[in-house]
């Protein structure tokens, strides 16, 4: 286990997440926000594997997680804390469709900002999201400081900037 929430279990992906994990990336609206291109199983499987792959490499600083219901063990979506191309710790995470507006997203942030600055003693975290995905900005307006907005070319879109500092 990674850490947990009052409803949410955070731990690594396994191979048994394949099903759920396409069933996730291949879901327009789940995709809509983050490139819009739903992925074919093969490409989730490829892409599954190199994920798992990361969890073994020295230094990692790229890990991707399963969020499940703890009451269930139910695969919900998954996490993200990864060190992006200007060397921030960004994090991210999806939930499958049946998943949405049950406070999970928030419930998952707070939990993952927590075990960044506590257990990972980071002292900054980002993240940015289209600011169409009215869902994720409010969670984001409530817990992180917003920055500014940018232009996305390779999703050609408008992302909103948030920084948080422990």
């Amino acid at each position: 286990m990674v850490f947990t929430t009052q409803r949410l279990q955070i731990r690594r992906l396994t191979f048994e997440d394949i099903d759920p994990f396409h069933k996730m990336q291949n879901d327009q609206q789940v995709m809509r926000y983050v490139g819009g291109k739903v992925f074919s199983y093969q490409e989730n499987k490829k892409d599954l594997e190199n994920i798992l792959k990361f969890y073994n490499t020295p230094k990692n600083d790229f890990w991707v997680w399963a969020i499940e219901l703890s009451s269930t063990k139910d695969f919900i979506g998954t996490v993200a804390l990864v060190k992006n191309e200007k060397g921030e710790h960004e994090i991210g995470y999806r939930l499958l469709k049946t998943y949405w507006k049950q406070g999970f997203g928030k419930e998952v942030t707070n939990g993952l900002i927590k075990y960044a600055f506590e257990e990972l003693h980071l002292k900054e975290i980002v993240a940015y999201v289209d600011k169409n995905n009215i869902t994720s900005v409010r969670i984001l307006d409530s817990t992180f400081n917003f920055i500014k907005e940018i232009y996305n070319e390779q999703d050609n879109c408008i992302d909103r900037y948030y920084k948080l500092s422990n």
